[in-house]
């Protein structure tokens, strides 16, 4: 795991930018603390920041070049399977036993085509001296991120935001357009993103950029890769192939030359994930999780029932409201984007590597997977009521507005929106699901008609309708493709790498995905949510956690957002308010309306708008 950069200049002045990428690295140091390297030649520098997990050897040292100095890589993440895919390549003399190395001779060998052999979590670039020729890439899930900016003369990419900044290349300066978005979705999501003129490239998708002309085009797309044959399967074999493709998953998830542990909330995702390194291994696996003092919050009885039952090295981190005041700026500062969340992960991962591990595996990934969420039930219980769309919808909007007149709540204007759809369908409905903040609200912040135009439809992966796609798995595309890439994996591969940790996902494994998309609804939900793996994975993990509510993994933010943070939201509302990027008065009205306990303003609906201040002055943004 490490840090990538580059600056290619399109034009014909053939000044080398090493001075630029260095500091780009200086800029990622936290992602790769173990070596740095700087690649520079005519139209092009590229630079990498090491975090060594496979060989720890010199031989990792990057940029890598091929044998023949004609290729040069840098590369962020790992390729599970490289093993595999060194011994099919039989045309190239291996210098060392790095997965880099692997990746670079399949491109070598096979193009673009090697991207479909990949498993793993991964972006990189890729340069070829003689064409003159520069290809990037990233994993299909969107595990790894890969920035970019093109700007009059040249291209800047990296692994962070933060780093094009430092290019200098990139201006400062805030994407006013996407900021309804962010309002609404406590996030942009791909291919844009909270700064004017930076781009994230999707997930499944490589570019190539020749002089000054670059072409994206896409290698993966979970919906194509439905296998209708499994829509005949029996329960017995769906449930076999599921507890076979996830433990595989955990065991090629487990290969590091590094001390490894896993995230441990309590819950049944990375319950089972403990399990499986626990059959997996011979050694007791290291686990972590964040405890509360107040129980309402705290998951601890759980974690520690698994712990236990699996004879785990547990260690809790004993959060109180001191310690997370303490790291919240630390945790701040840590954000390459603004987000509504992040500090759980800021501070479990801050402790696991203290500890001294370096790799750690994850349950994120089976929620959308499997039907935990419940905008699942929600799709459903809307698709059985079609018939609603036989009343026109202008009868439809008039009993919306009454309804909104009444309802008391966030859930209850979600209601009224997805009554005033212009159809009442899961796709329509999974965009008014996610918000944080209602259409009425977004434009009282920016202006009439500002949340009409965000077009969260369009980010989603485009739906094969060639291939029947059941109901739940296209509510699980429109996870994957929205809050789980934009939000969850941001999130996690920046609080995570702000401490030189690696995070695995297991559930994001690119062949459990195609699988469990294809399998019917009545296999993966005949009753209660997740029913498809816990049934896969029966006996592994105690009955009281398998049984037990479902709480998340959350932290009491109302209690310290009136209290001990009080003063630092009200410094940055006040701080935003006179950017003049909102409509006036209409923020601390807002912020009033949270500290007066309003329904239908919880402390989600006013934090994001806090961190974004903060996130704006660190980085010192133009608005």
């Amino acid at each position: 795991m490490c840090g990538i950069n580059g600056v290619f200049r399109t034009g014909n002045n053939k000044v080398q930018y090493s001075r630029q990428v260095e500091s780009m690295n200086i800029a990622l140091q936290h992602r790769g603390p173990d070596d740095s390297g700087v690649y520079s030649d005519k139209n092009i520098s590229l630079g990498h920041q090491r975090l060594a997990i496979i060989d720890l050897s010199s031989d990792g040292h990057q940029p890598f070049l091929s044998v023949d100095q004609n290729f040069v890589i840098v590369y962020n993440g790992e390729l599970y399977n490289y093993q595999d895919i060194k011994s099919q390549i039989k045309d190239y003399p291996f210098q060392t036993n790095t997965d880099t190395e692997v990746i670079l001779a399949a491109y070598i060998s096979l193009g673009a085509d090697c991207l479909k052999l990949f498993n793993g979590m991964f972006s990189f670039a890729i340069w070829n001296k003689e064409k003159k020729e520069l290809f990037i890439a990233r994993d299909r899930v969107g595990i790894k991120p890969l920035y970019y900016s093109i700007q009059d003369t040249c291209i800047v990419f990296s692994s962070e935001i933060r780093a094009l900044l430092a290019s200098e290349e990139v201006p400062r300066k805030l994407n006013k357009l996407a900021l309804p978005e962010y309002l609404q979705y406590q996030t942009v999501h791909a291919p844009n993103t909270i700064i004017e003129d930076v781009s994230v490239l999707l997930p499944g998708s490589y570019a190539r950029v020749i002089g000054n002309k670059i072409t994206i085009e896409k290698y993966w797309d979970p919906t194509k890769h439905i296998n209708p044959s499994v829509l005949s399967h029996s329960k017995k074999e769906v449930v076999d192939n599921v507890a076979k493709l996830l433990t595989e998953s955990v065991e090629r998830r487990m290969i590091s030359d590094v001390p490894f542990g896993a995230f441990l909330s309590g819950g049944i995702d990375s319950s089972l994930i403990v399990g499986l390194m626990n059959k997996i291994t011979t050694k007791p696996v290291n686990t972590f999780s964040i405890t509360f003092d107040d129980q309402k919050f705290s998951e601890a009885k759980y974690s520690n029932i698994v712990a236990k039952h699996f004879k785990t090295n547990h260690n809790e981190i004993q959060l109180k409201v001191k310690n997370f005041i303490d790291e919240l700026p630390n945790a701040l500062e840590s954000m390459d984007h603004p987000s509504g969340d992040g500090p759980n992960s800021y501070l479990v991962s801050k402790a696991t590597k203290t500890a001294g591990i370096t790799v750690a595996l994850s349950g994120l990934g089976g929620d959308e997977l499997f039907a935990g969420y419940s905008i699942f039930k929600q799709a459903s219980d809307v698709n059985s009521k079609s018939y609603l769309n036989n009343i026109p919808v202008n009868f439809r909007k008039l009993f919306a507005q009454l309804y909104a007149r009444t309802a008391r709540g966030v859930s209850g204007e979600k209601i009224s929106e997805v009554l005033s759809l212009p159809k009442i369908a899961t796709k329509y409905l999974y965009p008014t699901y996610r918000k944080a903040l209602l259409n009425r609200q977004v434009n009282d912040l920016t202006g009439p008609n500002s949340a009409e135009r965000i077009n969260l439809l369009g980010q989603f992966t485009p739906l094969n309708r060639n291939v029947y796609l059941p109901l739940l798995s296209e509510v699980s595309v429109y996870e994957l493709s929205t809050y789980m890439q934009n939000t969850l994996l941001r999130d996690t591969d920046q609080m995570s790498m702000a401490s030189a940790l690696e995070v695995r996902v297991p559930f994001l494994d690119h062949q459990l995905v195609e699988y469990v998309l294809s399998v019917s609804d009545e296999i993966k939900y005949p009753l209660t949510p997740k029913s498809l793996l816990i049934d896969s994975f029966k006996g592994l993990v105690p009955n009281e956690v398998i049984y037990r509510k479902k709480m998340g993994f959350v932290l009491p933010w109302t209690k310290w957002l009136k209290n001990e943070l009080r003063e630092f939201c009200v410094d940055r509302m006040e701080s935003i308010e006179k950017r003049g990027i909102f409509e006036g008065g209409v923020v601390i009205q807002l912020w009033n309306s949270f500290l007066k306990n309003d329904p239908k303003v919880s402390w989600s609906r006013v934090w994001h708008i806090v961190v974004l201040e903060d996130w704006l002055q660190r980085n010192n943004i133009e608005a």
